[in-house]
């Protein structure tokens, strides 16, 4: 696919401030996406906890924004859950049921989305290659808008508004159908752990908010993928513009968000 260097984004770079020696089962492995686009080298960054041949947990966000814009929900939010996740498991030298990736991810944004190019798209097809198994993905996508004004929360659907509330102050775990299991297992270990409103959606369809981030390349193998998700642009009007800034966040609600899929990784 020929990618023009006119719609190349500019990527915001996340430096992860640990070192290998805090944690004797922790490292970081740094994987290149190589787009003949400016010559310019992108990254996944994956820090694994633990070891051993069995079933992994991969926990992922993307690091680019869409433009030129700061990216506050779309998609800050989500690194800094995906950090502090990882600095939760460091700092607690938990005691893990299986090996977990924390893979920040390059190129989700347009013109890439959908792509081979996109860094999960190359991590999760990586790991089928190499035939590793995985007994979750959880996506971090926008998790830090929310709103207390009803009639605050949009839906794609009518008849969905009559299965939420429709003030925005609430998370929810989105996967497939053929997942769904999946999909009520974390949200009920995240309702378990957390002080935050949260709510499965399993849909048989995929074209709409459900398959509009990383998870969908991780469904493409089947492998078990959900998405963390504030509900995007059915709640923040913010998206994708020049308003999606610091604050416009929700910090406390972001740190039980946190709190729900620690506790889902360290029970699940």
């Amino acid at each position: 696919m020929d990618i023009s260097c006119n719609y190349v984004q500019r990527i915001r770079v996340f430096i992860i401030p640990w070192r290998v020696n805090r944690c004797e089962y922790f490292h970081i492995v740094i994987h290149s996406v190589n787009i003949d686009c400016w010559h310019i080298e992108y990254k996944n960054v994956i820090a694994s906890f633990g070891e051993g041949p069995g079933e992994r947990i991969i926990v992922g966000a993307h690091y680019d924004v869409y433009g030129d814009y700061q990216g506050a929900d779309d998609n800050a939010s989500a690194i800094a859950g995906l950090l502090e996740t990882a600095r939760l498991l460091n700092r607690n030298n938990a005691k893990l049921k299986s090996p977990v990736d924390f893979v920040a991810y390059t190129l989700e944004e347009p013109p890439f989305f959908d792509t081979e190019f996109m860094g999960s798209a190359v991590h999760a097809r990586s790991l089928y290659e190499n035939q590793i198994p995985v007994k979750l993905m959880i996506c971090y996508e926008m998790i830090g808008y929310f709103s207390d004004q009803p009639n605050s929360q949009g839906f794609p659907l009518p008849g969905l508004s009559m299965m939420y509330p429709d003030t925005g102050n609430f998370i929810i775990v989105a996967g497939k159908v053929k997942h769904r299991k999946t999909v009520k297992r974390i949200t009920e270990l995240m309702r378990k752990h957390s002080n935050i409103a949260v709510y499965p959606v399993a849909l048989p369809f995929l074209g709409g908010l459900a398959g509009l981030s990383d998870q969908k390349n991780y469904w493409k193998y089947n492998y078990p993928a959900v998405m963390i998700n504030d509900t995007s642009f059915f709640r923040n009007p913010n998206y994708h513009s020049e308003t999606d800034t610091i604050d416009t966040l929700n910090f406390e609600k972001m740190a039980e968000v946190v709190k729900g899929v620690y506790g889902t990784i360290m029970n699940y």
